[in-house]
């Protein structure tokens, strides 16, 4: 998994007046195309994916690994993830993101193994 670079692509729908972004991990198991939809911890991390999109419609995927025992001994590990993107100069705009649902977990597993 080192050294993967994985893509999170925002599409737009609309719905009544109003424009709405949605964001996924695509890609392609036993030939079916899959999508794994990714969303903010809150509503108010909408708003800071329109700031690391900046009018784009990809950004990077960050996993951060995470492994640690409970107080009754049971091992617990997974990965944080995080969109971000970069400016020419550098600075860096991150928003910490989770899969939306339990499906989504199975085919993002499925898509990074």
């Amino acid at each position: 998994m080192e050294n993967v670079k994985i893509t999170v692509e925002r599409e737009i729908f609309e719905k009544g007046d109003k424009s709405y972004s949605s964001y996924y991990i695509k890609g392609n198991l036993r030939g079916k195309n899959v999508k794994a939809q990714v969303i903010p911890p809150d509503f108010g991390g909408y708003k800071v994916l329109d700031i690391v999109y900046n009018g784009g419609n990809e950004a990077e995927l960050q996993l951060t690994p995470y492994k640690f025992t409970t107080e009754d001994g049971q091992v617990l590990e997974g990965n944080t993830l995080k969109v971000v993107s970069y400016d020419e100069d550098g600075t860096v705009y991150e928003c910490p993101v989770k899969l939306a649902r339990g499906s989504d977990k199975s085919l993002f597993k499925m898509l990074v193994r």
